[in-house]
């Protein structure tokens, strides 16, 4: 299954993901993960050194910096025939122009990346109420947020809007204003059926029959 979560900060990618990779280590299928592409990112972000670099570079650095990372990881998707990314390009469109490099002129639309993916990419939406990811923001902040809270209803349409206009052929949308972590990945193994491959459907039955 090739996965890749977009949706604004607080609506439970990297806990999807996470919970992903845990229900696939228990029947035997290991995810490629990558949850790294916010600045600064979950990997720079465990080196002081590294995050405050990261954190200084100027706007153009970061812009050429985002593009080849994306670039990269268009390559993965093509290498892994399990790998679940976390916003991506997408969310490079939205939150790249935003927070990353105000007012530089893109040198190359990230979207443009859809072209050149494996077409059993599933594009997965969470979105969630402004209100409850205000809440979440407060109750459970994010050591390096990106979003401010002023911004989130206008980064939900955002991401709403791009989801709409994306030219993948499988594509789902997920609320997760009512959700626990658990209801999550149960609301995603069952909405997703409709849009695996014959592979993964073929595992997904063999785990109901309770033969993985």
């Amino acid at each position: 299954m090739r996965l890749i979560v977009i949706g604004c900060e607080h609506t439970g990618k990297t806990t999807l993901v996470n919970s992903l990779m845990d229900w696939g280590h228990q029947h035997g299928l290991h995810h490629h993960l990558d949850d790294h592409f916010t600045i600064p990112d979950c990997q720079t972000s465990k080196d002081i050194v590294d995050r405050e670099a990261m954190m200084a570079l100027p706007p153009s650095l970061k812009e050429r910096f985002q593009r080849f990372q994306n670039a990269y990881h268009v390559k993965l998707t093509h290498r892994y025939e399990h790998i679940l990314l976390t916003g991506f390009f997408v969310e490079e469109v939205i939150y790249g122009p935003r927070y990353y490099y105000p007012g530089l002129r893109l040198i190359e639309n990230p979207r443009r990346a859809e072209k050149e993916l494996p077409e059993d990419c599933i594009l997965v939406h969470l979105k969630a109420d402004p209100d409850v990811i205000t809440a979440r923001m407060k109750s459970d902040p994010h050591e390096y947020p990106v979003v401010p809270a002023s911004d989130v209803p206008e980064v939900l349409d955002a991401f709403a809007a791009e989801y709409r206009a994306s030219w993948f052929h499988e594509k789902m949308e997920i609320d997760t204003s009512n959700l626990s972590n658990a209801q999550l990945l149960d609301t995603f193994l069952k909405a997703s059926i409709p849009h695996l491959t014959e592979k993964d459907l073929a595992f997904r039955l063999a785990l109901d029959k309770g033969l993985c």
